[in-house]
């Protein structure tokens, strides 16, 4: 689904356009006429994005702009102290890209996840969330048990490590899930 397509979905639209499934509108002009102004001149939106994204240029991490402000992607402000930051809507789908990333590389880093149940990799990939993948492959013993499938030494060993005494409440909740084999809801 595109990023539109997604926010579109969102987006709390007329009872006219929901009956459209329903029964046929009278005339495409009406149902037109009540979508936002954006979407009726899209053509001159994708122009001016075109246009925008070739003055702004494309930059992946956060920098300061000519007026020292916190900018990234192409010219998006995110300095606090302009206003500038992003919605949760937006940080919903960073976090899915992040979180599918993630899941790909364990996918190839970790020949037995696969083989756990969700939960379990559920419990991998929030620690390789957290601390990045090669953060989580230090975890040695502690993979080496999950191979074994000795979840309750596995659990053991990863409350005694440095990330536990870091983020303790994570770490115990991750712990009971790496253990039972159960999401838990915190």
């Amino acid at each position: 689904m595109s990023l539109l397509s997604s926010i579109l979905s969102r987006l709390s639209l007329p009872k006219t356009l929901e009956a459209k499934s329903s029964k046929s509108l009278e005339s495409s002009a009406s149902v037109q006429a009540q979508l936002p102004e954006s979407l009726n001149n899209q053509n001159l939106i994708a122009k001016a994005t075109k246009q925008i994204k070739r003055h702004e240029g494309f930059v992946s991490n956060a920098y300061k702009d000519s007026l020292g402000y916190l900018t990234i992607g192409y010219g998006r402000l995110i300095d606090k102290s302009k206003g500038g930051g992003i919605s949760e809507t937006e940080a919903e789908y960073l976090l899915a890209n992040d979180v599918n990333g993630v899941y790909e590389a364990l996918n190839r880093s970790i020949p037995s996840f696969k083989r756990l149940n969700d939960a379990r990799q559920g419990v991998l990939l929030n620690m390789a969330f957290q601390m990045g993948v090669h953060g989580l492959l230090q975890f040695k013993s502690t993979l080496n048990l999950i191979e074994l499938g000795d979840y309750d030494a596995a659990a053991e060993n990863m409350l005694k490590s440095l990330w536990a005494s870091q983020t303790p409440n994570r770490a115990k909740e991750m712990a009971t899930q790496m253990r039972t084999g159960q999401w838990q809801s915190g």
